[in-house]
């Protein structure tokens, strides 16, 4: 009786403590877990850098930021997955989905892979739908003043970012293999509304 019942304690702080690293993220039967659902799911995140996120109004935000960019930085770490998100920018924002980036305390387009939301990029060849540095976009396509979905899909070394239906990047590049995804704030407003991940156990055919 004593063994069992401490062994249920165990398994207890073994729950508690997967929890706390988890957060509240919440999984279906078909393996998508949502990590922001309305204005629920800042827990599933570290928040880095000075943006002023909020859960308001159904989403999740900023729209201020200090003297260094905003990341809220996914607590777990991805390899092969399927990524979607539904954000709303403003014209003049400057955001981004950034993946298995390299140092979580540290997020920079030159450590992650970025599906960049930048309608007003100087260059537009890696403005909204490109992968920064690595994948110029394949259609100009503008994120601003709208509710807009990406869906990516990480498989081995190959990345592929499709925005509202439309194949905006590919990318087969091997520089970073695992890391966490981060959402970013560096100007402007964003807003998110939904985002779920999928993880692939196992490399899809090629």
């Amino acid at each position: 009786m004593f063994a069992l019942k401490c062994l249920s304690v165990a398994v207890a702080a073994l729950l508690a403590v997967l929890l706390t690293v988890a957060g509240c993220a919440t999984r279906s039967s078909d393996g998508w877990i949502t990590l922001i659902d309305g204005d629920k799911g800042m827990e599933n995140f570290n928040a880095v850098g000075d943006s002023n996120w909020s859960s308001a109004d159904g989403m999740i935000q900023a729209d201020k930021r200090g003297k260094d960019t905003g990341f809220l930085v996914r607590k777990e770490l991805y390899s092969n997955f399927q990524l979607r998100v539904e954000f709303w920018s403003s014209p003049d924002a400057n955001s981004g989905i950034f993946m298995r980036c390299a140092n979580p305390k540290v997020i920079t387009d030159k450590s992650c892979y970025e599906a960049n939301i930048f309608d007003q990029r100087p260059d537009p060849s890696f403005g909204t739908g490109g992968i920064v540095h690595h994948a110029k976009a394949l259609a100009e396509l503008k994120a601003g003043d709208q509710w807009n979905t990406y869906d990516i899909t990480a498989n081995d070394s190959k990345i592929t970012v499709v925005l509202n239906g439309v194949k905006t990047a590919e990318l087969d590049h091997k520089q970073f293999a695992i890391g966490p995804i981060a959402l970013q704030h560096g100007a402007g407003t964003i807003k998110f509304r939904k985002v779920q991940i999928k993880k692939l156990w196992f490399a899809a055919q090629k």
